[in-house]
């Protein structure tokens, strides 16, 4: 018998079957629901986008009027919630958000239910309140009073009305969208399959969400928008990319908002972003020299990468335009993770339903490379 073979990082493993998204790395295609990314990305809510997810089919014009307003009647916090948030005020707003995620089933009577009834009823929690909570915790740490959640917007309107206390410019809400949707699902990523893992012993919604965040937040998954504004920073002009770019790969450092585990051309999401942050650029006029700067230092990058690195096949991923897109609606650094988990909760909760349905306990084998005959000698 022939010794098991060890997949490092389960590279090239398929662990389940799935019909919420499609990640084609070599031809550089992502699909969610049967949708392209560029199809739905501008063109459907959030809101919309999860129901589709959870539901299996993207809801009518009559039918989304009705989801927006169920879901805003879940927006508001418990005392609980707010409580663990003004403790973690001076927290990253991702552990905030971990922290906070794990009370949210306090008003559910069964939050162990994970029927799809049960399981639906928690999702719109989930979707509904991660907004809240960041918003909360942006103005607490800043010294203010949180913002009660309005009704009549949508989830990105509405998060930006309780995060600066203004009318949500449409044009930026619109962006914030864009954003969420294009990052609601996208495969077997490290905290879609904790969710899943989770999922798979039986525990509740909840509790599978609130593992993916903590996995959301390691530096290889999502905490890496924040630092492409450092680097852009950094740079400061076009002219001096291409030696700052030498110098960081010399070194040996990582360029920030390139190269991906699965994508082996430019991803499919930066082409959706690198639109919405022109977009937004060209509305505000501030905004319009660091996106000049972006594209130059993007185009650099690529041939100084295909260069000193041939063969790795290092191009633009989301992250590069996602801080772009995030910086230019008024948010901080810092944030861009927990906004990452914004949307991407839409994912997390379809693939724990999935995973509910399939109702399979996931348990990989692993391959002891340990001493064998020890003796205790006392």
């Amino acid at each position: 018998m022939s010794a098991p073979t060890v997949k490092a990082g389960l590279e090239g493993v398929v662990a389940t079957e799935t019909k919420l998204s499609m990640v084609d790395g070599q031809n550089g295609v992502l699909v969610i629901g049967g949708y392209p990314v560029e199809e739905i990305a501008g063109k459907v809510s959030i809101e919309e986008l999860a129901m589709m997810l959870w539901t299996g089919h993207l809801p009518s014009k009559e039918e989304a009027e009705g989801i927006q307003k169920d879901l805003a009647a879940y927006r508001a916090l418990r005392p609980e919630t707010l409580e663990i948030i003004k403790t973690a005020r001076n927290a990253p707003p991702i552990d905030a958000l971990r922290m906070a995620c794990a009370t949210l089933s306090l008003d559910v009577s069964n939050p162990n239910d994970i029927s799809p009834a049960g399981d639906l009823a928690l999702a719109k929690r989930l979707l509904a309140r991660f907004p809240t909570v960041i918003a909360a915790h942006s103005r607490l740490r800043s010294g203010l009073e949180p913002i009660a959640p309005r009704a009549d917007l949508s989830l990105a309107a509405n998060f930006l009305y309780m995060t600066f206390g203004t009318e949500p410019d449409p044009m930026a809400a619109k962006a914030l969208e864009t954003y969420w949707v294009t990052v609601s699902d996208h495969g077997m990523n490290a905290s879609t399959f904790t969710a899943r893992v989770i999922a798979s012993t039986r525990s509740d919604m909840v509790s599978a969400v609130t593992g993916a965040v903590g996995a959301l937040k390691g530096p290889l998954h999502g905490g890496a928008p924040g630092p492409v504004l450092d680097m852009l920073v950094d740079i400061k002009t076009a002219g001096k990319a291409e030696a700052w770019l030498r110098k960081e790969i010399g070194e040996g450092r990582r360029i920030m908002g390139f190269g991906h585990r699965v994508y082996k051309v430019r991803d499919p999401r930066a082409e959706v972003l690198a639109k919405t942050a022109s977009e937004m650029a060209g509305a505000h006029l501030q905004n319009t020299k660091l996106y000049d700067l972006a594209r130059a230092v993007e185009k650099t990058a690529i041939r100084v990468l295909e260069e000193l690195k041939p063969g790795r096949n290092l191009k633009t991923n989301v992250e590069f335009y996602t801080a772009l897109v995030l910086q230019s609606i008024g948010l901080q650094p810092d944030q861009f993770v927990s906004m990452f988990a914004c949307g991407r909760a839409a994912g997390w909760c379809a693939h724990v339903m999935e995973q509910h349905a399939q109702d399979r306990l996931i348990r990989p084998q692993s391959l002891y490379v340990g001493p064998k005959d020890l003796k205790v000698s006392r």
